[in-house]
């Protein structure tokens, strides 16, 4: 059974910085894509980035590219989510995912992953 813990959310102010971590276990392929979403209050789900961890691709939405940057640590078994320069728009639940099938990081970003995380918190005010 696939699994996550998310961690780090909190609240930050306008411009700050965050970084989320996500314990992954129980994947049984050596060959899966973990990925970040959020959202928002209202909002529907949004793909925020995601990486592979064979290859270490990452992809990311238009929307904190050059803000956000995903990196893993496949010996931990983690997967991170550096936030930059966040904004108030960027407030949201955060959602770790992952999925062992073969589908490109556009793709993911857009549909969504097989397993979900519960989630934490990402609050931008002042």
């Amino acid at each position: 059974q696939v699994q996550f813990v998310e961690s780090g959310g909190g609240l930050v102010q306008p411009g700050g910085s965050l970084r989320l971590s996500c314990v992954a276990s129980g994947f049984t392929s050596a060959y899966y894509t973990i990925g970040w979403y959020r959202q928002a209050p209202g909002k529907e789900r949004e793909g925020v980035s995601c990486i592979s961890n064979s290859d270490g691709m990452t992809y990311y939405a238009d929307s904190v590219k050059g803000r956000f940057t995903i990196s893993r640590d496949n010996a931990k078994n983690t997967v991170y989510l550096q936030m930059n320069s966040l904004k108030p728009e960027d407030t949201a639940a955060y959602y770790c995912a992952g999925d062992e099938n073969y589908y490109t990081g556009d793709w993911y970003l857009r549909y969504g992953m097989d397993h979900w995380g519960k989630g934490t918190l990402v609050t931008v005010s002042s």
